[in-house]
């Protein structure tokens, strides 16, 4: 690490807008003004909105992941947690992965933490869920998925068979109609290499607390994305919500009971809970509380963005809505980091902050191939989107904004590939234990009871 007497600018956390951030601040900065440091446990960066696809097989995981050290060369990465911050000393307490914790001193702060699945105390979730939050949690769903295909083709116990074909979803947002429509896709692709496995013996099952689904896109979307995905057999189950899932026996609060192994959670975010170990004025739902101009409130040098953030909507708030807020989403995320960064350099070089201010542009989500919704906002008028331009308009977004050209030419080189080469279905659920193979084969072999034959021919030597 650096030990230069240059300040210090902490990045803590590496996701969207830790990563442009740090990227806008290295950009703007002077050579050897400044060191950027950037800290979290884990040493790339995920694109969240492409986690369905790479659930579904149509992006290679690894294109949805951008490697922080390659990306920003010219800053310190660390790969641990920020457990502490003492804002009177400026100090931050770094929990590596592994080794003793340490301190490292700071001169401006940035707050890029994110937020992590919002579940409940709900019996068996913790030891049955599947959430959708991380790359690992993807790749977990894709194999787990065909898995469950090959023990149903296989099994002649209709019990058994019948829990490995039932998958449900809970939560119907983006995260959610995005990840059913997509492995929905994937499985009716896949069951045609099944003898004994087909779409008609699967049963996939939304639930959602609200009485509709895509709130983001608006309520006719939403109605058309519904329809759309009840007429590809999912059943949909609307203002219920789980009471438990122990063993996989899932009880729905409308009272309907099914056997599942696949659980797969998605109702909504929460900001990460390590914000409140950080002594930051916290929000009414744990988002740290910074102004428009994205500082965190009461401070000089402490910014905050995205997720973690409860930042003013001025464009809500100019048009008559004075508790207007702005939306957790990937839209607002690299605009803020933008605008984030060129304060962290105006507040070290002594210029004035500039106010976060931005239309909403509308929204687009895709349901499968071929499949999707999309809003787009021009001015005063909404355009409505839906079926396969919709679906081109939702790759067409989300493959500009995933961060670096490298990353975006491998995603795009995906796509083109797909177009003309069969989607793949094999399981490497083994990837989560590579040892287990290597261990059976490494452990001693157990010592055989002598037969019978053995021991008289023994006996017979000895005398």
């Amino acid at each position: 690490m650096s030990t230069t007497e240059r300040p210090r600018i902490l990045v803590v956390g590496g996701g969207y807008v830790g990563l442009y951030a740090a990227r806008r601040i290295l950009k703007k900065m002077r050579y050897g003004e400044a060191t950027v440091t950037v800290v979290d446990p884990r040493s790339y960066m995920t694109y969240q909105p492409f986690l369905p696809e790479a659930a579904a097989g149509s992006i290679s995981p690894r294109h949805v992941v951008v490697p922080l050290r390659r990306v920003l060369p010219k800053a310190e990465v660390l790969t641990g947690r920020v457990t502490t911050i003492d804002q009177d000393r400026k100090v931050a307490t770094i929990a590596p992965l592994v080794g003793e914790a340490y301190e490292l001193p700071f001169d401006y702060l940035v707050i890029a933490l994110g937020a992590v699945s919002r579940t409940f105390p709900i019996p068996g979730l913790a030891e049955q869920g599947i959430g959708m939050k991380g790359i690992e949690e993807s790749i977990g769903l894709r194999n787990h998925v065909l898995e469950q295909l090959d023990k149903a083709d296989s099994t002649t116990d209709p019990e058994i068979r019948r829990k490995a074909l039932t998958f449900v979803f809970i939560g119907g947002g983006f995260a959610g109609a995005e990840t059913i429509g997509e492995v929905e896709d994937m499985a009716r692709d896949a069951a045609k290499y099944y003898n004994n496995v087909s779409r008609e013996d699967m049963r996939f099952i939304l639930v959602d607390a609200a009485d509709k689904i895509l709130p983001e896109v608006g309520p006719k979307l939403g109605q058309y994305g519904k329809e759309h995905l009840e007429s590809r057999g999912v059943e949909i189950y609307l203002s219920t919500s789980m009471d438990s899932c122990v063993d996989g026996h899932v009880v729905l609060k409308n009272g309907l009971e099914v056997d599942s192994n696949t659980i797969v959670w998605t109702a909504g975010v929460k900001p990460n809970p390590a914000l409140a170990r950080f002594g930051l004025p916290l929000g009414p739902r744990g988002h740290v509380d910074t102004a428009a101009t994205l500082q965190v409130q009461g401070t000089d040098y402490i910014w905050a963005a995205g997720d973690n953030a409860q930042v003013p909507d001025l464009v809500g708030r100019k048009a008559g809505n004075e508790n207007a807020w702005c939306p957790p989403n990937a839209q607002h995320a690299l605009r803020q980091a933008k605008v984030l960064g060129d304060n962290v350099i105006s507040g070290m070089r002594g210029f004035p902050q500039k106010e976060y201010e931005h239309a909403n542009k509308g929204a687009v989500a895709g349901l499968g191939l071929h499949k999707g919704v999309a809003m787009i906002v021009m001015g005063k008028m909404k355009i409505k989107v839906k079926g396969r331009l919709a679906w081109y308009m939702h790759r067409g977004y989300h493959g500009m904004a995933m961060p670096t050209w490298n990353r975006k030419i491998r995603i795009f080189a995906d796509w083109t590939l797909a177009m003309f080469l069969k989607r793949e279905v094999v399981s490497l659920g083994a990837m989560e234990n590579p040892r287990e193979e290597f261990y059976e084969a490494a452990k001693p072999a157990p010592v055989a009871a002598a037969s019978s034959a053995d021991k008289a021919g023994a006996k017979a030597k000895a005398s």
